[in-house]
C-alpha cells in the first residue's frame, strides 16, 4: 500500500489542484451562490419601477384617471399607504421582466423626452435591484396635467 503524501508529492501540481477540486464539489462547498433558488414578485418589481418612475421630472402622476380617483379614496382611509404600484404592471419570469407603465404628464414637457427617461430610469433600476433584463417598459400617457387643474388628491387639511 502506498502512503498518501507520497502519491501527492509524484503528482504534478495541476492533478493536484483538480484532486482538490474534486473533493470540494463531493462535499458541496461550492459557490454559494448556485446553492437555491431566487424568485422575485411581480408586486417587487412594479414598486421599483413605479417609484423609478416618478422620479422622472415631467411625471405628474402614475396610472388612469380612475385608478387615480380610487387611489385618492384609498389613500385617506387611516392606516392605509400610498400604492406605489399604480399605474405598473409587470410581467416577471426567471431572468427577465417586461412593464407596463400608465402615467400622466405636466403640460409643456415633451412627451417623447419624458418616456425615454422613465423608461431609461426603470430600465437601470429594475436591473441594478434584481438582476432581472428589462425586455421592453411600454409606456401609456392617459393625461395631461394642465397648471390650472385641481390634483386629484387634494391637500391634506392637517399639517
Amino acid at each position: 500500500m502506498t502512503d498518501t503524501s507520497e502519491q501527492n508529492r509524484n503528482q504534478s501540481p495541476d492533478s493536484a489542484q483538480e484532486s482538490a477540486a474534486r473533493r470540494s464539489t463531493r462535499r458541496g462547498t461550492g459557490g454559494a451562490a448556485t446553492r437555491g433558488r431566487t424568485t422575485i414578485a411581480d408586486g417587487v418589481v412594479e414598486k421599483i419601477a413605479g417609484l423609478a418612475a416618478r422620479d422622472v421630472l415631467g411625471v405628474h402622476a402614475m396610472g388612469s384617471g380612475i385608478s387615480r380617483t380610487f387611489g385618492a379614496v384609498r389613500d385617506r382611509v387611516p392606516g392605509n399607504t400610498k400604492s406605489v404600484t399604480r399605474g405598473v404592471k409587470a410581467e416577471v419570469g426567471e431572468v427577465q421582466t417586461a412593464l407596463d407603465l400608465e402615467i400622466v404628464v405636466d403640460y409643456g414637457v415633451s412627451i417623447a423626452d419624458v418616456a425615454r427617461d422613465v423608461r431609461e430610469n426603470v430600465v437601470a433600476a429594475v436591473e441594478r435591484m434584481t438582476g432581472l433584463e428589462v425586455v421592453e417598459v411600454n409606456i401609456a400617457v392617459s393625461d395631461v396635467k394642465l397648471p390650472d387643474e385641481e390634483d386629484d388628491e387634494p391637500e391634506p387639511r392637517i399639517q
